[in-house]
């Protein structure tokens, strides 16, 4: 009777960490990015979700999601799902001519408006991935990304 006692809560221990382990697993995340401070209306909003640095911010390729939205209000609320609990950069494009390019003057600088997760200061160029990589975990997650023009 014993054996069976022990026995059973083994599989009772096992079944509920193999359930847990399993759910975590399976969990995945929303991620809502509050897109503030566009000029206008005219054109789209590109979005580009990085877990890694290799391509940030401006190689899609490399981007786990990444989606053009055309702007109905501002801000623009964008929401983002199945994506697995993590670290993720995320860089805003306010493409107004709808050429999904971030288009420049003759001296490099962009023309269009721009942004990355948690606004880290522009200095010489674009940021790294570590400045502008968030959390995301749990059910959802909400970021707020500021745009920038010159």
């Amino acid at each position: 009777m014993q054996h069976f006692r022990v026995t059973s809560f083994l599989f009772t221990v096992l079944g509920s960490l193999t359930l847990a382990l399993s759910a975590s697993a399976n969990s995945s995340s929303t991620l809502t990015i509050n897109v503030d401070g566009l000029r206008n209306r005219k054109g789209q909003v590109c979005l580009s979700v990085f877990a890694a640095s290799i391509g940030f911010p401006s190689k899609t390729t490399n981007a786990v999601q990444s989606q053009c939205i055309k702007i109905t209000d501002t801000p623009l609320r964008v929401t983002l799902g199945q994506l697995q609990p993590g670290s993720y950069a995320v860089a805003v494009l306010h493409d107004e001519n709808n050429d999904r390019q971030a288009n420049r003057n003759f001296l490099g600088i962009p023309k269009e408006g721009f942004g990355f997760s948690r606004n880290p200061a522009i200095r010489f160029g674009p940021p790294k991935f570590a400045a502008s990589a968030v959390p995301v975990k749990g059910s959802s997650t909400n970021i707020q990304i500021q745009l920038k023009y010159f």
